[in-house]
């Protein structure tokens, strides 16, 4: 997996970085079980601080993305994080809100925003049941 960093970009660069891994697991480019260069080796590749890698590895673990195998490296969680049900429905629920009040805010119409979603949910990967 290639990931790539914007040092003119306004956006941290730990958050460019955390942010391509969410999507990349989310779009099914990186699957459960699927190994992460390591920290050494990615900061290397993207030439950033070690510690800005380790931070969103540590970030998307306390997430349920990631978990550290002791010994083998870091590696794409099971689907389905810890969080109850009720939990990850009220925190879709807060994106959800600050989603629309934007659409809102941009002019869009309900159907406009219907029909952006329908096409841009076709790019990821779903869970059946989780």
């Amino acid at each position: 997996m290639d990931f790539n960093i914007d040092v003119a970009s306004r956006t941290p660069i730990y958050r460019q970085l955390a942010e391509q891994i969410r999507s990349a697991i989310a779009r099914g480019r990186l699957q459960e079980n699927s190994r992460l260069p390591s920290v050494r080796d990615l900061s290397r590749r993207l030439v950033i601080n070690p510690n800005t890698v380790a931070r969103v590895y540590t970030e998307l673990e306390r997430d349920g993305l990631l978990v550290t195998r002791h010994g083998l490296g870091v590696f794409v969680a099971s689907p389905g994080s810890d969080l109850t049900r009720k939990a990850r429905r009220e925190r879709l629920m807060l994106l959800l809100d600050s989603f629309f009040t934007e659409a809102v805010l941009l002019g869009f119409t309900a159907e406009e925003v219907r029909e952006f979603v329908q096409d841009r949910s076709a790019q990821f990967q779903w869970q059946a049941g989780v």
